[in-house]
């Protein structure tokens, strides 16, 4: 197997590090076409979807990418911007705050970029522009403050894929996780504060997480429990008693169990109880898509309103809250340690010259 082409060598300028921001994914367009290309790169990966694979390529091909993409299609455009992509958009800004967060408390040379594990820009285009930026360190960070395997660990799999294709390897680090980080949990709670101040305070606070097949859990995914700590901890910093709040997974796919309460269940009973106003904020995700603003937004809002229910309202995600921009970089610098320091103006001097004395260009 061959390796892609290295950079030119620079001995007179230092060499940067590296952040790479990875989150789930988007289709490129709200469409049948677009949505088709999505849900086949999104469900073909193993770590998404673990069924035997001749028996999930004959159920992905033959039912599901026959009949989704277009219900998809109509959920998608329902939310999509005049910018695009509500996840990609925020994820963007998230990207470029961040690197001016960095450049205000750090003289290191960063070059930041952002990626989707599925859909664009992919991983390894935005490793591919790493590189070119001279970067011989490389800090990947998935926006998934909950650990599991179909997230977290994907995204691993997608930069160990194409680090195989690079000869001069930058040094790595992952990010693993950060659902009990007290700058996360802050910047969540920042975000409920800020909102019952301009909205006041509903009766009770729901907390949705994206759901996964109860088999996850029993296999020893410790997803389950990175949101039960993440819900506990926002609940002790906006001083909830266990009555003011409740847990729920959402977004469950297949005929398989999945991890419960489920969301949409639970906003039926909840109206049929008559909850006169109920509050929902989704704290898994930091950046508004299809599942907050479609499923929870708006499919939440009909189920719980056709329930019975009175007021709902929806917490928009921590997208570019400044309280999550500075929790992301205050994560960023603790896995940075050590890596920080720029080399000394002298050095690059020395380092060109034994170059050039070498028969180097630059």
């Amino acid at each position: 197997m061959g390796y892609l082409p290295e950079p030119p060598q620079r001995h007179d300028q230092p060499p940067k590090l590296g952040i790479l921001l990875v989150n789930l994914g988007t289709p490129d367009a709200p469409t049948p076409a677009a949505l088709r290309r999505y849900l086949g790169e999104f469900l073909w990966d193993p770590r998404v979807v673990e069924i035997p694979r001749p028996l999930w390529w004959l159920i992905l091909k033959g039912i599901i990418l026959n009949t989704r993409p277009r219900r998809s299609a109509a959920k998608y455009a329902a939310i999509w911007s005049a910018e695009g992509s509500p996840l990609l958009v925020h994820t963007q800004k998230q990207t470029k705050l961040l690197e001016g967060w960095l450049g205000e408390r750090s003289k290191a040379p960063f070059a930041l970029r952002c990626a989707m594990r599925y859909g664009e820009p992919a991983v390894a285009k935005a490793m591919d522009e790493l590189r070119a930026e001279r970067c011989d360190r490389l800090l990947v960070l998935p926006l998934y403050p909950q650990y599991a395997a179909s997230t977290t660990a994907s995204t691993a799999d997608a930069v160990f894929a194409h680090l195989r294709k690079i000869r001069a390897l930058p040094a790595l680090r992952l990010v693993r996780q950060y659902h009990d980080h007290p700058a996360y949990i802050d910047a969540l709670a920042a975000n409920v504060r800020d909102y019952w101040q301009r909205e006041g305070r509903g009766d009770l606070l729901l907390m949705s997480f994206h759901g996964l097949p109860r088999r996850s859990l029993e296999l020893g995914d410790p997803y389950h429990c990175h949101c039960q700590k993440t819900a506990r901890l926002l609940a002790e910093r906006l001083g909830l008693a266990p009555g003011d709040y409740r847990i729920t997974f959402q977004s469950r796919f297949g005929r398989a169990e999945w991890l419960k309460p489920y969301t949409a269940a639970t906003l039926a009973e909840l109206g049929k109880q008559k909850l006169r106003r109920l509050d929902v904020i989704c704290p898994g995700f930091v950046a508004d898509c299809l599942e907050t603003l479609e499923e929870i937004a708006i499919e939440g809002r009909a189920t719980f309103l056709s329930s019975g229910g009175g007021e709902y309202r929806y917490i928009p995600a921590l997208n570019e809250h400044p309280a999550w921009i500075a929790a992301l970089g205050e994560i960023a610098l603790e896995n940075l340690h050590g890596w920080l320091e720029p080399p000394e103006q002298a050095a690059l001097e020395q380092s060109a010259l034994r170059a050039k004395a070498m028969g180097a260009s630059a």
